[in-house]
């Protein structure tokens, strides 16, 4: 994707500098514009400009994956309920403090099966702005936390935020990690109305979406207790993310 960006944008360029005779209002509108693509891919997982993220799985079947980010928290065991009385495994994205916060929640994921992956030590609202090394701190701290409370590893990785840049891609590649996005974002976090973060997600739903959502909050529940009855309704099964892995190998 990001390839087919830069040749629109270079071809535009070039067309701007022929009409405009090199002006240097034209290198400054350039210099915006590529500001702007740049910008635009970190903050868009699904593009994969700076890292090739997975953000679905390619099948015929209709099935999707449910992930939930930020936990463990004090609304966790909640869902872990609602998901084992629907016999469904999600993939739960942990942040290392909230694992020391919660390692009796994060145990009980393991040991309902649901898939583990990563998603920083502290999830800093600052960490598109983290070195390299800070960031392959970040992430080996979280490891370091799974390790001690789960007893496991994971090759799963979610940047916060779903932001990537030059330093993040070093980061992930360092610590070999995966990179996992999505296709469908609930926006739970921001939306308050449960209704609209519903349809929000039903709308976008296709065959193999990994579906973005947050443990941490009763809304977020209350929309997975709906959500469910969805997918049942329209014969939609779930994968765990680790299944994507375990197919490229």
């Amino acid at each position: 994707m990001k390839h087919y960006l830069f040749i629109v944008l270079y071809l535009f360029l070039n067309l701007l500098i022929y009409a405009f005779h090199s002006t240097i209002w034209v290198y400054i509108f350039c210099f915006i514009m590529f500001s702007a693509v740049v910008i635009w891919g970190a903050f868009d997982i699904t593009l994969g400009y700076f890292v090739n993220s997975i953000t679905h799985k390619r099948t015929e079947i209709k099935e999707v994956a449910l992930t939930f980010d930020d936990g463990p928290t004090e609304f966790t065991p909640k869902i872990l309920d609602l998901l084992k009385e629907n016999n469904i495994k999600a993939t739960f994205f942990c942040i290392g403090k909230q694992i020391e916060k919660h390692p009796e929640t994060f145990r009980r994921m393991i040991e309902e099966g649901h898939c583990i992956g990563n998603h920083t030590y502290s999830h800093s609202n600052k960490i598109g702005f983290l070195s390299t090394l800070k960031m392959i701190e970040e992430i080996e701290k979280c490891d370091k936390a799974i390790s001690e409370f789960g007893n496991l590893t994971t090759d799963l990785y979610r940047p916060p935020f779903g932001v990537t840049n030059p330093n993040i891609a070093k980061a992930i590649k360092k610590t070999q990690k995966k990179s996992i996005g999505w296709n469908v974002r609930s926006l739970d976090t921001v939306i308050a109305d449960e209704k609209k973060i519903l349809r929000r997600v039903t709308k976008g739903l296709k065959k193999g979406s990994i579906i973005l959502l947050h443990d941490t909050s009763e809304k977020t529940y209350n929309v997975l207790v709906e959500l469910l009855l969805f997918l049942e309704r329209e014969k939609y099964s779930t994968f765990t993310v680790d299944s994507l892995i375990k197919l490229k190998k």
